[in-house]
């Protein structure tokens, strides 16, 4: 018998690189079959590929290891502490009265997606800026209001991110290097402001928070002067099952735990404290804003890095997503357009009811955790969809487009390993690889909310941008 005879007449193990349905004809042969995720360096763009043998060029290469590897070390190093809550206007940088910061990189109000332009209007109203939804949408069209990427203005923001003068901010300062970054308190349910639902409702809860939540939060913090760190929060909270983008049921705990000695201690009514308690049991998302600003916190200080192709920003508005890089110092952005979430839709709405995706929460992401931190929740798949053992696969899979560990957020699961960090525009485009994220899908519509949660990937294109001009930048 010759080989080939002996080939068919024994059992076929095969190995398929490419199309996936060439193996799964096989599989229903019978056969064994393994598919091998794979593409060409650089996706078989001859651009790309002139453009990562320049970057990678014994004196450019030298250059970017020895920023990159400053970038790394300033984003493990950092120590971001809460030390405090007040109103944005009280705060943030640039803010005024008539100043809304959204999600992503720039937009103006007629390019904004429902979920946005729902956001900004419940704002404007919620400000007094306007006495109905209606005359909101013409304040927002008549130039009187200043809108900005909460990135600018050292902030981020879930979702539309939508942040206004009276809402009360986090305040975290980075003790290693200084730096200062805000982000908003959690609504806590479904249909709010965040995910462009703006009814009476949606106003009187954000009343509340201003005129009760945000105020005891900041006095308790008063109370509190050497700040909480949030870095040991962050690492608990993984190990005890949380990755802290979208479940933050130990998170919340953590926190929770951490401020009630100083809410007991303040001089607001019993009625006010157990309200405000209250609101915090009613979802496991109050700490999702927190984990945010640390990681932009963190992330701030890498950037501005000369050489550096460390990306320190990925956002979106919910029509464009943007990136940013370190080496590319201010508000550089680069843009592709925003994905479709896919996964569990919540009962009664179809894919097609979805927004784009949306919202500064990719900062988990470019910082280590969310979708990055996967394997240490393995309870998130039914929220995102997938399974338990793609949710293991995508934290190591993430080590491939990152250019080291962080040893002070680990996952126990996967032998203590360091949570993938500095994402690198060079890998990405070397291996196709996109970052993986995991997130809420909010309705297309402006008065909704939220409709599910999924995963995404942002576009490659935006990559693209960046290495062409990192390439330019670095001589």
């Amino acid at each position: 018998m010759n080989k080939i005879e002996e080939l068919f007449n024994s059992e076929v193990n095969v190995i398929n690189v490419g199309i996936d349905f060439i193996s799964k004809d096989i599989k229903k042969q019978g056969a064994v079959a393994t598919q091998l995720e794979w593409s060409p360096p650089a996706r078989g763009n001859v651009e790309l590929l002139a453009l990562l043998d320049s970057l990678n060029s014994e004196e450019k290469q030298a250059k970017i290891e020895a920023a990159n590897k400053e970038a790394v070390e300033r984003i493990i190093k950092s120590q971001p502490v809460l030390i405090g809550y007040d109103q944005a206007i009280n705060c943030v940088p640039g803010m005024t009265k008539t100043t809304i910061l959204h999600a992503g990189p720039p937009i103006a109000w007629e390019n904004m997606s429902g979920p946005m332009k729902g956001a900004v209007t419940g704002a404007i109203v919620f400000e007094g800026l306007a006495a109905d939804l209606v005359e909101a949408e013409e304040v927002a069209a008549s130039g009187k209001i200043t809108f900005s990427p909460c990135h600018e203005h050292q902030c981020v923001g879930s979702m539309a991110g939508v942040t206004s003068a009276s809402m009360f901010m986090h305040i975290v300062e980075n003790k290693t290097y200084g730096n200062l970054a805000f982000t908003n308190l959690s609504e806590q349910l479904s249909k709010i402001l965040r995910f462009g639902a703006n009814d009476q409702t949606v106003i009187d809860r954000l009343v509340w928070m201003r005129d009760v939540f945000g105020p005891v939060l900041r006095d308790a913090m008063k109370l509190c002067p050497e700040g909480i760190d949030l870095r040991l929060l962050l690492s608990s909270a993984l190990h005890m099952g949380d990755e802290c983008h979208n479940r933050n049921v130990a998170g919340t705990t953590l926190l929770i735990q951490a401020l009630t000695p100083y809410i007991v201690k303040t001089d607001y009514s019993l009625k006010e404290k157990i309200e405000v308690f209250d609101f915090v049991a009613s979802s496991d998302y109050f700490s999702g804003p927190t984990w945010m600003v640390l990681c932009k916190c963190a992330l701030d200080a890498a950037h501005g890095i000369e050489n550096s192709t460390i990306v320190t920003t990925m956002a979106r508005n919910g029509v464009e997503f943007g990136i940013r890089v370190s080496g590319m110092k201010g508000n550089t952005w680069f843009t592709g357009p925003s994905q479709k979430v896919v996964g569990p839709m919540f009962a009664g709405y179809k894919p097609e009811d979805s927004g784009l995706d949306i919202g500064d929460s990719a900062i988990t992401e470019t910082y280590g955790i969310g979708g990055f931190a996967m394997a240490t929740a393995p309870a998130i798949v039914p929220l995102v969809g997938g399974t338990v053992e793609e949710a293991m696969g995508y934290s190591k899979e993430m080590l491939e487009i990152t250019t080291t560990e962080n040893p002070n957020v680990t996952i126990p699961v996967l032998d203590f390993m360091g949570v993938p960090t500095g994402i690198d525009v060079r890998k990405v485009i070397a291996t196709g690889k996109l970052p993986i994220i995991n997130t809420a899908i909010a309705h297309k519509d402006p008065g909704v909310g939220m409709i599910g949660a999924g995963i995404t990937n942002p576009p490659f294109e935006a990559f693209e941008k960046a290495i062409k001009a990192l390439e330019e930048a670095i001589h």
